[in-house]
């Protein structure tokens, strides 16, 4: 499979393993359509590659990724608001299905998946991460479930396999307030397999793990994964599938425009039942 042409990822391969970076630093690395798109074309590929066995993402600028970029949340907005009601969640919901299997991608990729985060790890970062085999941060990097302060229902996977990590009560916990909460934290919790002080012992640490990872039978590893994935596969099937289909009927709600003019007027939204 020919390696692909990516726009906003950095790639290299080295030592059999593939070092992806997010590259977007001037916005935060934050996840525009084609971002988004490219991470599922760059997890296909390396699932496919031969010349790979393991996978690290990390974001170039000292952050991993701000989340979704509120101009691509904006665009959506414009390419679907005026169309009727019934078509318009019926193209919603094929689309919110499209971003879910861009991320499932790197959880469905037959290679060992690394996350390597520093920095902001915020909203649709907090999705991109719980797809990954394993997760690996600084003690200062920051994270939030952020979606709710949007007037939105995460719907990408945080919901469906962030308990998986950190058990529902926390999960609802940080959920229903977007509050943040730092690598130590993500640590102590679960979130993250293990946290340093520095960015460099990171990264030399997900650098000796994928390293040790690619040195394995290659099928008893595409064995580990998808035994281990077909135990999670039905219900985040469903729950995404649910979350899909609420968020189709409900994305651009009054709560929505009222959190983006609330941003744009630096003031706290003020939400109406």
């Amino acid at each position: 499979m020919e390696r692909p042409s990516l726009e906003f990822i950095d790639l290299r391969i080295e030592d059999r393993v593939a070092f992806a970076f997010l590259n977007r630093p001037e916005k935060l690395n934050a996840l525009n359509e084609k971002l988004w798109f490219e991470i599922g074309e760059l997890a296909d590929w390396v699932s496919e590659s031969k010349e790979v066995r393991a996978l690290i993402l990390s974001g170039h600028g000292g952050n991993f990724t701000a989340g979704i970029d509120l101009n691509f949340v904006m665009e959506m907005q414009k390419r679907y608001f005026t169309e009727p009601e019934g078509v318009r969640q019926e193209s919603l919901r094929t689309y919110i299905g499209k971003l879910q299997a861009s991320f499932n991608a790197l959880r469905n990729c037959e290679k060992p998946t690394i996350a390597a985060i520093q920095g902001h790890c915020i909203g649709g970062g907090v999705d991109l991460i719980t797809a990954f085999d394993l997760r690996y941060g600084t003690k200062g990097s920051t994270f939030s479930v952020k979606e709710v302060d949007l007037g939105i229902v995460a719907d990408i996977g945080t919901l469906q396999r962030l308990p998986l990590f950190i058990g529902e009560a926390k999960t609802r916990e940080l959920a229903f307030t977007a509050r943040n909460f730092d690598g130590t934290e993500a640590h102590r919790l679960g979130l993250l397999n293990d946290c340093f002080e520095t960015p460099e012992e990171m990264s030399e640490a997900c650098k000796k793990m994928a390293k040790q990872i690619a040195s394995k039978s290659p099928l008893t590893i595409r064995g580990i994964k998808k035994v281990l994935n077909y135990n999670e596969a039905r219900n985040l099937k469903d729950g995404l599938d649910y979350v899909a289909n609420w968020n189709a009927a409900s994305l651009f709600s009054d709560d929505l425009k009222e959190a983006f003019n609330a941003y744009m007027e630096k003031r706290m939204p003020e939400f109406k039942d």
